[in-house]
């Protein structure tokens, strides 16, 4: 159970908080996509290679990928709403200095810094909710809500981005941040209630530790990969390295009285399933933004602008379907739209294999409409689904879990099909074919998993793990 403190001394504006909470999604959210269509400028205004830009977006998503567990353990102890506000403060104050970045070494360093920030806004936001949301069927509904503006401001920033490279220069796209988080961080300290854990969480550098180096050297090897050569002994000794650190995590959490990442969950089919699908569908779009990034502007010398507007029907498609999946996750559950959502993705990514540097307008703007389906339908069921069945003052350290499957998602999304691409240097057509082959059986597997850790033994599965769970505390 989790509880207010000190005590909410006025009613709690919940539809406002919640607005709130969204809002700090919206910001990192729109960060993550919003960089894909600055890429080609970023690349000629800084002299970036391909693996300088894989860099640009991998920082931000790696770092949030390996801190988001421990930020939502700070917030547990320290108090949500002082956490979410000090994330706010570092996320605006890093965007700044992304602004003025004098080289793409700066920028990927402020990128991180950012990234620090951002840590502190997703799994804290998914905390405050549920210590407001605590009918069952509300807190589906908020988290439906919640995840729907993930999908949505994913699929939103590279319109934006389009309308602020092509009007002010690619550095507006991280000013735009500022003024966003300045107002968030006053609604913040107006509106939202604070809480903390009834019981803290112990901190767990080990476990901490061996997150980072797991996700780190993954992320590393397959961005330098085709740099330095897929056998030469650094990329190989990194793979190692990562095998090394997940066996090391493996054992030492389950040696830690309280593990920063308590392997006891992924005995629920759901959350296990709810961790990879969240990855999968991440890779997917990550993988898509930048790709298609790269086809738009640089193999059809489509300018920022047109490119970005040519995403609304992305955009469009997974506003739609977030908010029926919002709708069927509160009345059906998670299974129908995991699973269809995921047939979407494979279906349109599959649309997109046979691409060249003619094909036409419409045959896009369709294709991005399914993939925008499908990506808006299998959002807002995951961290639903990665809660189920675990204890009420768990679900934020579940939602932690699931969020940094979604960003390290993300990271090698693009890191892979980055390399992919980079490997042929410029035949990128023949190279894109084998990439969105890779996206395509991201979205198969998201359906799989979506069916298969939303049956009825797995939801058993995780009740009696969720009993187990308890009865130890």
């Amino acid at each position: 159970m989790t509880a207010p403190t000190p005590p909410w001394s006025r009613p709690v504006r919940r539809g406002l908080v919640l607005a709130i909470c969204c809002l700090s999604v919206a910001v990192t959210g729109i960060d993550i996509t919003i960089v894909n269509v600055a890429l080609p400028s970023i690349g000629r205004s800084l002299h970036a290679s391909v693996s300088g830009l894989q860099w640009t977006i991998g920082a931000y998503t790696l770092v949030i990928a390996c801190l988001l567990v421990l930020s939502g353990s700070l917030a547990d102890r320290y108090g949500r709403k002082r956490i979410f506000q000090l994330g706010l403060c570092v996320f605006s104050a890093s965007s700044l200095l992304c602004g003025v970045a004098p080289g793409v070494g700066w920028l990927i360093a402020f990128r991180g810094l950012q990234a620090v920030g951002g840590s502190m806004l997703n799994p804290v936001a998914m905390s405050i909710i549920v210590s407001v949301f605590t009918e069952p069927k509300e807190r589906a509904r908020a988290v439906g809500v919640w995840g729907s503006v993930i999908g949505v401001t994913a699929a939103a920033g590279p319109i934006l981005g389009g309308v602020l490279v092509s009007a002010l220069g690619w550095r507006s796209v991280f000013w735009v941040n500022v003024p966003v988080g300045i107002v968030a961080i006053a609604l913040t300290q107006r509106f939202v209630p604070e809480s903390r854990a009834e019981r803290v969480r112990a901190y767990d550098p080990p476990g901490q530790a061996l997150v980072v180096v797991l996700f780190a050297s993954i992320i590393v090897a397959t961005i330098e990969g085709p740099n330095r050569g897929w056998d030469s002994l650094a990329i190989v000794g990194l793979y190692l390295l990562a095998v090394a650190a997940l066996v090391g995590l493996l054992v030492v959490e389950s040696r830690q009285p309280e593990p920063l990442i308590d392997p006891r969950f992924f005995r629920s089919p759901p959350f296990a399933g709810a961790n990879l699908i969240a990855l999968a569908i991440s890779a997917s779009l990550g993988g898509f933004l930048f790709l298609n990034t790269l086809y738009l502007q640089d193999v059809r010398g489509t300018g920022a602008l047109p490119a970005g507007l040519m995403i609304i029907p992305l955009a469009v498609g997974q506003g739609v379907s977030a908010n029926v999946s919002g709708r069927l996750l509160a009345v059906k559950g998670a299974r129908l739209p995991l699973s269809l959502g995921g047939g979407l993705l494979a279906v349109g990514a599959l649309l997109l294999m046979p691409l060249t540097v003619h094909t036409s307008i419409a045959y896009l703007l369709v294709t991005y409409a399914v993939f925008g389906l499908g990506a808006g339908l299998a959002a807002p069921p995951v961290t639903h689904t990665a809660v189920s069945g675990l204890p009420r003052d768990q679900a934020g350290v579940a939602g932690a879990v699931a969020s940094s499957g979604r960003q390290f998602g993300i990271a090698i999304g693009v890191a892979v099909t980055g390399s992919i691409v980079a490997r042929t240097g410029a035949d990128f057509i023949a190279a894109g074919r084998a990439a969105w082959l890779v996206l395509a059986a991201c979205g198969l597997l998201a359906m799989l998993l979506g069916l298969m850790s939303t049956s009825r033994w797995a939801l058993a599965t995780a009740r009696r793990n969720g009993d187990r769970l308890a009865s130890r505390r």
